[in-house]
């Protein structure tokens, strides 16, 4: 396995790159910050420009009050073609400083020696970061980026729906009670022969994943004798989880089966659907209709916690961003300023103002008592996350989880399937990509 933080076939390109300079400043940092002329480049994702730019705006403000000197230069990026962006600045001299990161792709990026060491202590929050977006950032004990914001999967549900099959308006909170109310909705609504009152589309592998979890099984487990991760699907706990999932869609999804979840929430849109399992934050998509949403289902949307199997609730995805320097940035100091500010208490506070999830379990605390984030905060504490493994990304690329969902749906018995991928994942779950 490839254990070493850069690989070997890296270091020459790293090497030869780290000369350059991703701002239009550089020279040895000045002493007096308001002698500092350089230009900090910062790449967010397009949800800070949409969602909360009053607080880019105000750090920014924050920042050159005490770097005048320096030039912040935010750009904003879409999630589709981020990475590929990303990757083709960090092979030439013309890259951003500063990188917004979703969770899952963290882990490539410190492999290959991109992100810059951070030191915890300097960021606000630190000793109470959420464990699940903390261990994103970490390997073999070294912090390489600082937590963003957090998300979690729930329950998404048309209250009307409910209330008129199953005679009320609120989601039930065990899963036997769930599939029996489930079943009035599909007799209210089943002439429709496309509604499905749970939409779990088959390849929803975050989902399946989740099921896994309540039953206790992983996707893959770390041996710290042989220092490697080994696939752990044909475990009997992970086979329960997996067959769930799959009678679940089986039973309830009248949709097409074969797809995954990226239009689920257009489904639900379109009234063929009663519920759903997915980000908190696609409640609102539902019903925006500058997204294709439905404005006729505004204040009809709801959202809970999602019941599980064996009585309790469905162990959730923990999802979220990170932020992170570049490694060869030679301004990295000035990154790493900014972001602190950029995820003190203070600018913690204005995402929490909008429903968004803080960093931090302190604040994430009084949004358990909020209606409108309750069932989204009380998930985080219990959610899973993929393993921090170096071949993750390639497991993900090559969509092994989907391809074994798939497979199952098509009649492959669970056995067969699992014992596949398992395969599949222990070929590159420790070799780095």
């Amino acid at each position: 396995m490839k254990r070493n933080l850069v690989a070997a076939v890296g270091v020459a390109a790293m090497m030869a790159s780290v000369a350059a300079c991703g701002s239009d400043g550089g020279g040895e940092a000045a002493k007096d910050p308001k002698d500092r002329k350089e230009t900090l480049t910062v790449w967010l994702m397009v949800d800070a420009q949409s969602t909360w730019p009053e607080l880019v705006k105000d750090v920014n403000a924050q920042f050159n009050a005490k770097y005048p000197g320096v030039k912040v230069n935010v750009q904003y990026q879409q999630w589709a073609d981020k990475t590929k962006k990303l990757d083709a600045a960090l092979s030439g001299d013309k890259f951003p400083d500063v990188v917004e990161l979703g969770n899952t792709e963290t882990m490539t990026y410190i492999l290959n020696g991109a992100l810059g060491e951070i030191d915890p202590k300097k960021y606000e929050n630190s000793d109470t970061w959420i464990g699940g977006l903390k261990d994103t950032c970490s390997y073999e004990g070294k912090q390489y980026c600082v937590p963003y914001y957090a998300g979690a999967r729930v329950a998404i549900y048309n209250k009307d729906m409910f209330k008129a099959g199953a005679g009320a308006e609120t989601l039930p909170t065990t899963e036997a009670e769930l599939t029996a109310a489930l079943d009035k909705v599909q007799e209210k609504y089943g002439k429709d022969k496309a509604f499905s009152p749970l939409y779990l589309p088959g390849r929803y592998w975050y989902a399946a994943m989740s099921y896994v979890a309540a039953y206790g099984g992983e996707i893959a487990t770390y041996d710290e004798g042989t220092k490697e991760w080994k696939s752990a699907l044909s475990t009997p706990e992970a086979q329960k989880g997996i067959k769930h999932f799959v009678d679940l869609v089986e039973k309830y999804n009248h949709g097409d089966k074969t797809k995954d979840e990226q239009d689920h929430a257009n489904v639900m849109a379109n009234e063929k659907a009663a519920l759903l399992y997915g980000n908190g934050w696609e409640a609102g998509s539902v019903t925006d209709p500058a997204g294709n949403g439905n404005a006729k289902l505004k204040d009809k949307i709801l959202t809970a916690g999602m019941p599980g199997p064996n009585g309790k609730a469905l162990p959730s995805f923990i999802g979220g961003s990170d932020l992170a320097t570049i490694s060869k940035s030679k301004v990295q100091d000035l990154g790493e300023e900014w972001i602190s500010m950029f995820t003190s208490a203070k600018s913690q506070e204005v995402l929490a103002s909008k429903n968004i999830l803080p960093n931090n379990t302190k604040q994430l605390e009084p949004l358990k008592a909020k209606p409108e984030t309750a069932a989204i905060a009380g998930a985080v504490p219990d959610a899973w996350f993929t393993p921090i493994a170096p071949g993750w990304a390639a497991i993900e690329k090559k969509e092994v989880l989907e391809l074994m969902l798939l497979d199952i749906i098509k009649g492959t018995p669970v056995e067969e399937a699992t014992k596949k991928a398992d395969e599949e994942i222990d070929k590159l779950i420790n070799e780095q990509s």
